[in-house]
């Protein structure tokens, strides 16, 4: 039998990338006592407001369909929230209401890309970003984001990637896997870059109230000479807790909205208004959870740092924002999958191998900071223990 394309594209794209996980789980679910550091999943249920306005709108008969574009309430709802945030206005034909973060790139990167078209993003990655560009039929160019510039993407080795078949530069700021924040120097570089060889800009944005320490952050679209060539994404995913619910955005031009629209409505003719109106909520005002949330991930990032930093020769890079921290095996093992298969299997420690994120973090370890506090220092104590055997 004939299959398309685009399934070899993806091919181990998907649920390999998250092999470590489903072994937890396996392991878990074999009675196995494990520390689950391995999901950005909040650390805090649904808001009860939430579900409960969730609740009152299907009652009132809010269940039917909706539209491509998204409920008015949302739209109104975005529109205010960007305007005030970014102090210009936002009207509501800027925005495309989806199923969250997830969908809302594939629908972006899809109305922009064409078979062949090359997105230059910074490795390593959010496991998702590959298979989203080749997805769109487009090729990922990977640009090394280096510890000593603080994982944080830089225009001039951007520049050096450009070539003819160049049609965006895809940013993700809050970063994830490593927790970096573009400075607005950084984006501005980067917005002059596609500017000047007449670029999109995708920016994935969704931690962007998740930073640690009162550390600001910068949207892409804050800039208003480059917001003709940038379209950010969003949700409530992680900033209220709400991930099962699927409650994204993009944001962008007019013109590109227009576009994007008749794809929106073939993928999914609207999103569940009950949802919206939840949603709509939620975006009223700046997430006092996600300030909590991102306290919270600090500290377990700290006592991370605090508890492994210089142990047998780990060395741990602690995020300015986001859900994760950062552990260097190198000195002990250049097989990240390896080395976190044996690490669970020896300690009950489930933490994700840096390979499933980009070549450039072969031989590190991602760690969630959503486990309590006492979960986080027994997994760091497991941890040490493992790695000081490794290095005998």
């Amino acid at each position: 039998m004939k299959y398309a394309t685009v399934t070899q594209d993806l091919a181990g794209l998907g649920s390999d990338k998250w092999a470590l996980v489903a072994a937890a789980h396996a392991r878990a679910k074999a009675g196995h006592k494990v520390i689950n550091l391995t999901i950005g999943e909040p650390d805090v249920p649904t808001p009860e407001a939430l579900i409960e306005t969730a609740c009152a709108s299907m009652r009132a008969g809010r269940t039917g369909y909706s539209n491509g574009r998204g409920e008015d309430v949302l739209l109104t709802a975005l529109s205010k929230r960007y305007s005030e945030d970014l102090k210009r206005p936002f009207g509501k034909e800027r925005f495309l209401c989806l199923p969250g973060t997830q969908t809302s790139l594939y629908l972006v990167l899809r109305s922009l890309c064409d078979a062949g078209s090359e997105v230059i993003i910074g490795d390593p990655m959010y496991a998702t970003y590959e298979g989203l560009i080749r997805a769109a039929g487009a090729v990922p160019v990977p640009v090394l984001l280096r510890p000593e510039d603080n994982f944080r993407l830089q225009a001039a080795d951007v520049a050096g990637k450009i070539t003819p078949a160049t049609r965006a530069i895809f940013l993700n700021t809050p970063h994830n896997p490593t927790g970096a924040i573009l400075q607005p120097g950084d984006l501005r570089a980067l917005g002059e870059l596609a500017q000047k060889h007449d670029l999109w800009i995708i920016s994935d944005e969704v931690y962007g109230e998740l930073t640690h320490n009162g550390r600001p952050f910068t949207s892409a679209l804050t800039d208003p000479a480059f917001e003709e060539r940038t379209v950010i994404t969003a949700s409530i995913s992680k900033s209220h807790a709400s991930p099962g619910f699927r409650s994204g955005w993009a944001v962008g031009p007019a013109a590109f909205t227009a576009r994007a629209l008749p794809l929106s409505e073939t993928m999914l003719f609207g999103s569940q208004p009950f949802i919206a109106d939840m949603t709509a909520q939620a975006v009223s005002a700046p997430s006092v959870l996600a300030q909590g949330m991102a306290a919270r991930m600090a500290n377990r990032a700290q006592i991370i740092f605090d508890e492994l930093d210089g142990t047998a020769g780990l060395h741990v890079h602690r995020p300015e924002a986001g859900m994760f921290a950062l552990i260097d095996i190198r000195t002990l093992s250049r097989d990240s999958l390896a080395f976190a298969l044996d690490l669970l299997d020896n300690t009950g420690v489930a933490m994700m191998p840096g390979a499933s994120f980009g070549v450039a973090l072969e031989g590190w370890l991602r760690v969630a900071l959503n486990a309590s506090d006492a979960d986080t220092r027994e997994a760091c104590k497991r941890l040490a223990g493992y790695a000081q055997l490794k290095a005998a």
